[in-house]
């Protein structure tokens, strides 16, 4: 079994207040992320993820993993720092280099700080070229951290100049070919959103003034989002504004509303990553392949560009979101997948009438480690130095899906556990079984 972990000697440095002047404080999630210890202001528009926000993020990673495992994408990691050279040999140096972080080293050689790795993996890709067709498609991912000058960070993680972010990259050696990987990855996607646990919506995304075929965007509504979207209730589909649609569906003729979201996925094989990222919008195709002699056999023993795609994933900005969307002004609610823990157990003060009732603490933890479910996701309050009143509160405002009480009803006849369930917003009073029962471990 998985070790539980005891918040006494866990690293949680909540701040008890933060200035309303703060700059930090851009929305709501913001606040509540640092108060609760989950974050912390390194720098304008840098954050350090501490342990508990660091716990959401891999949980994340673990869903992105499996289900672009599931298609077949194969994981690596590549360098954050790219050679300008081959910025150059693309052409994006020069249309990008005010959002670029650009250093040198002890011999003056130049290097971009990467925003995204579309020049990295196709040189890799190239370093082994021509590939047979038998190999094909390539289909290379990585969760990193990526870097990005940009001029008005804001809205906390959801806007940063460092982020972390999945982006995965295909090679196939034709549009159909690109065409029959997309919609894999898109179904994918669509796995990955859902068991995110949030409502999210779908859009066609615009391909930029290189032109281009097909563009996807994964949004969450907020009033926070930097992207304008049009959406029809009717047929439930949408588009960015930025395509300049007209004010009725083409689909169904409903007429489109207009809503703002916060873009967290994208998926597109004839276009680079979007503005929230990079900046711009960038016809892939053989853009890359061309450049950098990424190639492969074609039936005639030719060698021929291959045909490329990406697909981003921002996963610090889906924490952000997540708690944006779901929590109130004071109390964080998660999406009980990426919750940091899923479950809080809180024994009996110190000295207190209800300390006899302690060892039912270790009955509870070691039933619960027993589930699947539950394994690994325990946190023990363990700091009986305070009062349950003042524990139970911190534990509502960091979001804890369940929360499990060790009090005064627990020296009953038949002793009783407060559960505190903020997936349903119930409170019970139930005996070992039930709460085994309720938590269905």
């Amino acid at each position: 079994m998985s070790p539980t972990f005891r918040l006494k000697n866990y690293f949680k440095p909540c701040l008890q207040s933060i200035p309303e002047t703060s700059t930090v404080l851009h929305c709501k999630s913001s606040k509540l992320l640092l108060e609760n210890g989950l974050v912390s202001p390194t720098g304008n528009g840098l954050y350090s993820f501490l342990p508990m926000g660091f716990r959401a993020v891999e949980k994340i990673c673990k869903i992105i993993d499996n289900e672009l495992e599931a298609i077949g994408a194969l994981k690596l990691e590549l360098p954050a720092l790219t050679s300008i050279d081959l910025w150059k040999k693309t052409g994006r140096y020069d249309a990008n280099n005010n959002e670029l972080f650009v250093l040198k080293d002890r011999k003056e050689r130049k290097y971009v700080l990467g925003p995204t790795h579309e020049e990295t993996i196709t040189n890799l890709v190239a370093s082994s070229a021509p590939h047979p067709v038998r190999s094909l498609p390539i289909m290379l991912y990585q969760i990193t951290a990526k870097y990005r000058d940009e001029p008005r960070p804001r809205y906390g993680l959801i806007r940063g100049r460092e982020f972390i972010m999945k982006d995965l990259y295909t090679f196939d050696k034709s549009i159909e070919d690109a065409k029959v990987t997309y919609e894999k990855v898109s179904e994918g996607y669509d796995k990955i959103f859902r068991r995110l646990g949030l409502q999210f919506l779908k859009v066609e995304g615009p391909t930029g003034n290189m032109g281009g075929t097909v563009s996807h965007e994964y949004h969450y509504p907020s009033p926070i989002g930097d992207d304008r979207l049009l959406l029809c209730r009717a047929c439930n589909t949408g588009v960015n504004v930025e395509l300049d649609r007209p004010s009725q569906c083409s689909s169904c003729n409903g007429r489109l509303t207009e809503t703002h979201g916060i873009e967290v996925g994208l998926i597109c094989y004839r276009n680079g990553l979007h503005r929230p990222w990079i900046g711009h919008t960038f016809l892939l195709g053989s853009k890359y392949s061309s450049a950098l002699n990424a190639t492969f056999i074609n039936a005639n023993g030719k060698t021929q560009p291959l045909e490329m795609g990406c697909y981003g994933i921002g996963v610090s900005r889906i924490v952000a979101a997540a708690v944006e969307l779901l929590s109130s002004e004071r109390q964080i609610r998660w999406p009980l997948e990426i919750a940091p823990f899923k479950v809080c157990i809180i024994p009996p003060k110190i000295g207190s009438k209800e300390e006899a009732a302690t060892s039912f603490v270790d009955d509870i933890e070691k039933r619960l480690s027993k589930s699947k479910e539950y394994n690994g996701d325990i946190l023990i309050d363990d700091r009986t130095n305070l009062t349950i009143g003042k524990r139970f509160m911190e534990a509502k405002k960091t979001g804890y899906p369940f929360i499990v009480i060790v009090g005064k009803n627990a020296l009953d006849q038949t002793p009783k556990f407060e559960l505190e369930n903020l997936v349903k917003q119930t409170n019970e009073q139930l005996t070992f079984d039930q709460l085994m029962t309720h938590l269905d471990a």
